[in-house]
């Protein structure tokens, strides 16, 4: 770790050096806005903040008081930082600091960057903070039924729009009573609601014996209070994607394929995923950040497996596009949403990739490695702003591993992409 401070030191040290001589102009505008972040700790904010201020923009970073050590408040683009209350201990007062910042500040848009459990608060806010601000998000209703898997893919199919048969879980007793001599495909079984660990379970169903299925779904936390969703598992490529949209038009999108631990980001062009996500958005006039979640099958057909309302990391790819923030405050309707830049690199979180290393064990991984390093970039660090790549790695990630480690807690893993600690029932 010293070994590591010690480079990053120093290569933020020589950007800092650099940028003292090749300042670049900073982008004037008629009528700058100011512009309020929340999930500052989040990758994902920080490439917001970075392309509202590339633009012209004010912004000001918001995370809740656990978080208050998030190595993005250091960026040249963030303005002001405040923390605020988490809103599931007090969604009152989570509100009442937002407003208090909204006025202090004259905050123009409120754009969330949210985690999947505050998305339904900020979505809460909405009527607090309208009368002062634009809240770039959609509806509490319509954050409920998206997030809900099994609403969503409801939602999806009264659009004819192709998704996996699913059925909805309440019970264990359901899934050993359900007849899959019926089926041609096999199921996997996932908690509607969020679950960080639960969520890259993907057991196949039905198990080889009734005693084995008996012993796994009894292991999950299933019941009335927290239901499940039984879903056709559909062979293929898995995909994922984020689209910013306002008033039903799809004004910004990007697609790359996925994984069960995404940290690897590379945008491919596929108009049929493109086409779903516009009809959808459409259909429901829906405005906000939408996340979605694709299996397309090896004869092109694609099937939406999940909708999340709310930022995903994949927006790091529009790392050097100048257009994010009209996409996000502009009215004039665009003749096609927009995408990365063909310039754009692959991007990558280097500690994530320093640690898989560790996994090499051939010439081939060696290689494979190499590449994905030198043909990308790195999701935070830039020579232009160099200090939060600094600073997530060698205070933000080290102290909140002090602070589990001073309350005798574990933790899963480390996720650099959405600075923090992943633990079992974190947040």
């Amino acid at each position: 770790m010293s070994i590591a401070l010690l480079f990053n030191a120093v290569l933020v040290f020589l950007s800092l050096i650099e940028n003292l001589f090749t300042r670049i102009p900073k982008t004037q505008i008629a009528a700058p806005k100011t512009i309020l972040i929340s999930g500052g700790k989040m990758t994902k904010a920080l490439q917001l903040a970075r392309s509202f201020h590339a633009a012209g923009h004010r912004v000001i970073l918001v995370e809740t008081h656990k978080y208050w050590l998030t190595g993005h408040r250091f960026s040249k683009a963030v303005s002001r930082f405040y923390t605020v209350p988490t809103p599931q201990d007090s969604a009152d007062a989570y509100t009442q600091a937002l407003l208090e910042i909204v006025q202090r500040e004259q905050v123009d848009v409120y754009v969330p960057v949210c985690s999947p459990v505050a998305s339904y608060y900020d979505a809460l806010v909405k009527a607090a903070l309208s009368p002062y601000c634009e809240v770039f998000h959609t509806d509490a209703e319509t954050v409920k039924a998206l997030d809900d898997k099994y609403s969503f893919n409801q939602l999806a199919q009264s659009l004819s729009l192709s998704v996996p048969k699913s059925f909805y879980i309440t019970a264990p007793e359901q899934v050993l009573q359900f007849d899959f001599s019926q089926e041609t495909h096999s199921y996997i079984l996932k908690s509607i609601a969020y679950n960080s660990i639960y969520r890259l379970n993907l057991t196949r169903l039905p198990c080889p014996s009734y005693e084995d299925m008996k012993a796994f779904v009894y292991s999950l936390p299933i019941s009335s209070e927290n239901p499940w969703i039984m879903q056709e598992f559909v062979a293929g490529q898995e995909f994922c994607t984020h689209s910013t949209v306002r008033n039903g038009e799809l004004r910004l999108h990007c697609c790359c394929e996925s994984s069960a631990f995404q940290v690897n980001y590379r945008h491919v062009e596929n108009p049929a995923i493109l086409d779903w996500v516009r009809q959808f958005v459409k259909g429901l006039n829906l405005t906000g950040q939408f996340s979605f979640d694709f299996i397309q099958t090896a004869d092109g057909a694609v099937y939406a497996i999940e909708c999340n309302p709310r930022t995903h990391s994949a927006i790091t790819m529009f790392y050097n596009h100048p257009g994010v923030a009209d996409a996000y405050l502009d009215t004039v309707p665009l003749p096609e949403p927009m995408q990365p830049l063909p310039t754009s690199k692959p991007t990558y979180w280097l500690y994530h990739e320093l640690w898989r290393f560790t996994e090499i064990r051939s010439l081939s991984d060696l290689r494979t490695r190499l590449q994905t390093l030198f043909q990308g970039t790195d999701a935070i660090y830039q020579i232009h702003d160099p200090l939060p790549f600094l600073m997530v790695h060698h205070w933000q990630i080290p102290l909140l591993l002090l602070k589990n480690l001073e309350q005798m807690k574990g933790w899963v893993r480390i996720d650099f992409n959405i600075g923090k600690l992943v633990e079992l029932g974190g947040d």
